[in-house]
């Protein structure tokens, strides 16, 4: 065979550098090392790739038509280096995520990117079900993952990270009948949605219900927000959906949120990522983790105002923490999250800043970070 892994290194080397000299300081070589690897490669393929008729060899037209495959070549050998010594780590060969459908256009999606940078060749897989279908689909070990609205208990099989939160917003066509005979300005009462059919986004499960979206003596139930908003945007009842999911349909007309004369209409989940404690997690499946942790942790500085002496929740493995952070205008905070050495308390908290992150007013001082 003619290109070995060390060829193929040796003639880009060379293509990259211009002479053989440069290349091989590149290599860590002997200039006579690369010129005789060059000259073996020219051998077996019975082409000329240099020509070295000048001062500095020039490559030639073979050598050119063969470089876009070597660079490939390349890229992939460093890829399967890569893939082998993260497979020693611990990697897995498949990652399945499980996502409750409301959840889908939450920010999961950039930390599977920087996975697919650290780990090219590891498989993806991502599921949308019904939180009940997700957390069984965990519990069955089809999936290592599943993102969803927190449980209304804890399960001790059960693993979690906090990873942001959700609202949820009571909606209804505008020229639903409820709504038509309030046009007065008169507010709903709750028996309005006790006594109108609701749309429940719910587990393909008939006897699996979550009590905190169901209010209604009537409902309609689907596995999927996307036809919950069209059986909604037709009149043909009201719903519980994400507000980041609806809003575009509220600001266009075609749905309208309800206001209430005696309760709050906004419903505030927390959003998890879950595991199996039953089943150990592979390498992708920890990065992702402390990835979304990250990601969640990023937004919550970006809300702090300048000048401000703020707290916020950092979840770490399952577990709310808080720190106090003094931010200077134009000034960031900079801390690592992970760090069990420093002093944390322990909070739960709602969030309101951005949806995500609610300042919070501690008396005692924690830890505070590094400033750039």
């Amino acid at each position: 065979m003619a290109f070995t892994t060390d060829n193929v290194q040796v003639f880009l080397a060379v293509l990259d550098k211009g002479s053989f000299s440069a290349a091989a300081r590149a290599l860590g070589r002997v200039p006579s090392a690369v010129s005789m690897a060059i000259g073996h490669l020219e051998a077996e393929l019975d082409l000329l790739l240099f020509d070295r008729s000048g001062r500095e060899p020039q490559p030639t037209a073979a050598a050119g038509s063969l470089e876009p495959q070597a660079r490939l070549l390349a890229a992939q050998l460093r890829q399967l280096d890569a893939q082998a010594l993260a497979l020693t780590q611990g990697l897995e060969s498949r990652l399945t995520l499980a996502i409750a459908p409301e959840l889908l256009s939450a920010r999961w999606s950039t930390p599977l990117a920087t996975l697919a940078q650290d780990y090219p060749l590891l498989d993806v897989e991502v599921l949308a079900a019904p939180q009940a279908d997700a957390l069984r689909l965990l519990h069955e070990g089809r999936v290592q993952l599943a993102l969803v609205f927190e449980r209304p208990s804890l399960d001790g099989r059960e693993g979690f990270e906090e990873v942001g939160s959700e609202v949820l917003v009571a909606v209804m066509a505008p020229s639903h009948p409820v709504l038509q005979a309030t046009q007065g300005g008169s507010l709903l009462r709750e028996q309005h949605l006790t006594t109108t059919r609701q749309i429940v986004v719910a587990s393909r499960d008939l006897a699996t219900t979550d009590p905190r979206f169901v209010f209604a003596r009537h409902t309609w139930r689907t596995d999927n927000p996307v036809a919950a908003l069209g059986l909604i945007s037709a009149g043909l009842g009201w719903g519980w959906l994400p507000l980041s999911f609806v809003q575009p349909h509220v600001d266009s007309g075609a749905l309208q949120v309800l206001a209430f004369e005696n309760l709050t209409n906004r419903l505030q989940l927390w959003v998890d990522v879950v595991w199996s404690k039953e089943r150990p997690l592979g390498l992708a499946a920890r990065r992702f983790v402390e990835l979304m942790a990250a990601n969640r942790l990023s937004e919550q500085i970006s809300c702090a105002k300048p000048q401000e002496r703020l707290k916020y929740r950092i979840p770490v493995n399952g577990t709310a923490f808080v720190c106090r952070v003094f931010l200077p205008p134009g000034r960031q905070a900079q801390f690592d999250p992970f760090d069990r050495s420093a002093q944390w308390s322990t909070l739960r908290a709602p969030c309101t800043c951005n949806s995500h992150a609610t300042p919070l007013c501690l008396p005692h001082p924690t830890r505070t970070p590094l400033l750039r």
